[in-house]
């Protein structure tokens, strides 16, 4: 794929770099925002190499690309950069469109970038997990400990990342972002807390000062350079020139960190964990049927691209209780994905179209992009789309029912199966089951809904 000439031509079939509010990409899609979404040529769109479809959902204009997209946005990117080295695009997080679109889209800016760090981390984390069960290694031992640091450091050190790509998505500074969210993990102001954990109080200038611990944490950092960016853009536009350098570190620190402890960290918190409390309680309450709608449902979501307002609770779960219950569900739709393309593949006798449900197997398995097989095979087809729901939908009642977790988050695939691996032992057993279920239920409906004369459309 020649990612420059694409670049040039995706801008010129979307009314050109005066239409874009916004530009930002995820795992998958490069996802914009335009001004005028009538100026969009869609079929011109689809027409130029390398782009697998194109989505126009939750307020974006979304183009699938595949895993290699972060190539194709670095040249995208450079096209629409001015001479003086800006981009001539509003990233700054005051969008057109509605709010939901705009929450949606700030999710996929801020968690895109750490995506392959988390899944990395999650999978090293489930290999050092197995290696322990299975005596290859101690904890006690210092390959353990460092191997540890290896997997836990992106989740601990979360607040941290999360304010840099939270303040290239809000138009702050990101350098001085990282350092509010560092702050909040100096172990001079954990030292404050002492024993006593979250809820331990001290003062500020004599205001009462309730301490949290900020480790692991999602929300309150996002909230916090969300404040951050409207006072760093009022001292960028009102402090001259020749005192920036040192005035808008100087106010933005004096100003951000106090208020990101006093005030901003602790909703944040209790927030956050509320959030993540009502999640699990219906998990608790119904896991069947949360099981049935997510394994059934995430691949709907998927294609709507809206799939990205559900990953930060599933983050926010494994940082906060070391496991997170949504996961497996969306590993029951990927392996329904699976068994679709195997149905299709043994059932129809058109080359062409079993050999795009081979490739879409392998490319789930190894990697778990769904999307070129969603959209390329399920989504024009509704029986084989109904089939995939099914299995997926079959598959997740099971792990709901036997209450399947992972240790960290990662996409479902053959390659994240570590992910299951926990201290108890049956929990890898009951997910294979499931993601079994989820595989066979959609293989036969695959097969069964699958005409032998099926062309690829």
């Amino acid at each position: 794929m020649d990612f420059k000439l694409a670049a040039k031509e995706i801008l010129e079939n979307v009314g050109g770099p005066e239409n874009l509010a916004n530009m930002t990409h995820c795992a998958t899609r490069l996802r914009l925002t335009l001004k005028d979404p009538s100026k969009a040529n869609d079929d011109a769109v689809k027409e130029i190499d390398g782009v697998v479809n194109v989505v126009n959902k939750a307020g974006q204009y979304q183009i699938l690309i595949g895993t290699e997209v972060p190539k194709l946005y670095d040249e995208f990117e450079a096209l629409v950069t001015g001479e003086d080295g800006n981009v001539q695009v509003n990233n700054s997080g005051e969008h057109s469109g509605n709010i939901i679109s705009n929450i949606f889209s700030a999710i996929s800016a801020i968690f895109a970038p750490l995506l392959p760090a988390l899944a990395g981390s999650g999978i090293l984390r489930g290999l050092l997990i197995l290696a322990v069960q299975t005596g290859v290694l101690s904890e006690n031992s210092g390959t353990y400990s460092i191997l540890n640091v290896a997997s836990m450091s992106v989740f601990y050190f979360l607040p941290v990342l999360l304010a840099f790509t939270s303040a290239r998505r809000f138009g702050a500074s990101p350098y001085l972002s990282a350092l509010i969210g560092a702050a909040l993990l100096n172990p001079e102001f954990i030292a404050l807390m002492g024993d006593t954990g979250n809820g331990a109080t001290t003062s500020f200038l004599k205001i009462p000062v309730v301490l949290m611990n900020y480790n692991s944490t999602v929300v309150p950092i996002i909230l916090s350079i969300w404040a951050f960016s409207y006072l760093y853009k009022f001292l960028d536009e009102k402090v001259p020139e020749t005192l920036k350098l040192v005035v808008v570190p100087l106010i933005s620190l004096a100003v951000m960190i106090p208020l990101t402890i006093i005030v901003i960290g602790p909703i944040g918190v209790y927030s956050g964990e509320a959030v993540a409390q009502v999640v699990n309680w219906l998990i608790e309450r119904s896991s069947i049927l949360t099981g049935i709608v997510i394994g059934g449902g995430w691949s709907v979501l998927v294609s709507l691209g809206i799939h990205w307002a559900v990953n930060p609770i599933m983050i926010n779960n494994v940082s906060t209780y070391g496991f997170d219950y949504i996961v497996p569900f969306t590993f029951a739709c990927n392996f329904a994905v699976i068994g679709t393309t195997i149905g299709v593949y043994f059932k129809a006798r058109n080359n062409k179209l079993r050999s795009f449900a081979l490739t879409g197997l392998v490319t789930v398995a190894l990697s778990a992009i769904i999307e070129p097989t969603l959209f390329g095979l399920l989504v024009k087809n509704k029986k084989l789309f109904l089939a995939q729901i099914i299995g997926g939908a079959v598959g997740g009642a099971y792990l709901g029912l036997t209450k399947v977790v992972t240790n960290a988050f990662v996409f479902g695939s053959v390659t994240t199966f570590p992910a299951f691996v926990t201290d108890n032992t049956s929990n890898f057993i009951q997910a294979m089951i499931g993601l079994a279920i989820a595989l066979v239920t959609s293989a036969i409906l695959g097969y069964m809904f699958t005409e032998r004369e099926e062309m690829l459309s």
